[in-house]
């Protein structure tokens, strides 16, 4: 982890909001979130804000497959299920995927020290609407 994180009062905001949420929400819905608290911070201050947070392994920065990136206040290993079509983004539900390193390590050399897993798919509401 880098350097020594200065907690300003914006990236606590933006922190907390986050870490509200399971929604995965994109910079531009945490920026409305966030004017709730902070009426005066402009979108591009939470950009750099979600930045220096996601370095600092605070908030994962999610690329879906859309253009827009997703931020998720949980760091902990879980699994998402991804919407190729809308972007949308849903945590899978604990104990419905089991994986682990040990295996990987056995077999590879590696030291697995994490990992991160997606399933990409059509949600429900564009399933509906391809119908």
């Amino acid at each position: 982890m880098p350097g020594k994180l200065r907690m300003t009062r914006q990236r606590q905001v933006i922190l907390e909001e986050l870490k509200q949420v399971t929604s995965h929400p994109t910079a531009s819905e945490i920026h409305t979130m966030v004017r709730k608290r902070l009426p005066r911070i402009s979108l591009g201050t939470v950009y750099r804000n979600l930045d220096i947070l996601s370095e600092q392994g605070l908030v994962r920065k999610m690329v879906t497959g859309t253009a827009a990136r997703r931020y998720d206040g949980d760091i902990g290993n879980h699994y998402h299920l991804c919407c190729v079509r809308c972007g949308l983004v849903e945590d899978i539900p604990p104990g419905l995927v089991r994986v682990t390193g040990e295996h990987i390590d056995n077999q590879s050399g590696f030291e697995v020290v994490g990992h991160r897993l997606k399933f990409l798919g059509l949600c429900p509401r564009c399933r509906e609407e391809r119908s």
